[in-house]
């Protein structure tokens, strides 16, 4: 089984995709929105090349579990994903990945300026890791 994992975000999209043993998650890359359709086409693509078997997105929700003004756009976006592909989505709680993944590269020293670049997929990674723990337990 191979999963890939989309932090979905409104000017860019992290993705991170599990080893093939499913023991671990592995950010990948940041994908810089363009336009819904774009957007849904290329992250299809991507998750096809990579062979996943699977999809988790990233729902964001806010402290106490109760839908954000961010989880509707996002379910929104999720939906289409699921009528482009005949590969399974689900969600995965997304809370303080983005927080986790800042705190991070600030303790690893990244420059303000390059953080953009890494944030995204570093929190699609957590959000993959916590998935993978769900289903290992």
């Amino acid at each position: 089984m191979k999963i890939i994992c989309f932090d979905i975000g409104d000017k860019r999209i992290g993705v991170a995709t599990s080893d093939p043993f499913m023991t671990m998650a592995l950010p990948q890359k940041t994908y810089w929105r363009k336009n819904f359709k774009k957007d849904i086409a290329a992250l299809v693509e991507l998750a096809k090349s990579v062979g996943a078997t699977r999809i988790v997105c990233g729902l964001p929700v806010n402290f106490d579990g109760s839908p954000s003004s961010q989880t509707a756009i996002t379910q929104t976006f999720i939906t289409a994903l699921k009528e482009a592909t005949d590969i399974e989505v689900v969600t995965n709680d997304e809370r303080f990945t983005t927080k986790l993944a800042t705190r991070d590269l600030i303790a690893g020293n990244v420059r303000r300026e390059d953080r953009k670049n890494y944030v995204d997929s570093i929190a699609a990674s957590y959000i993959l890791e916590d998935y993978i723990n769900k289903l290992n337990s």
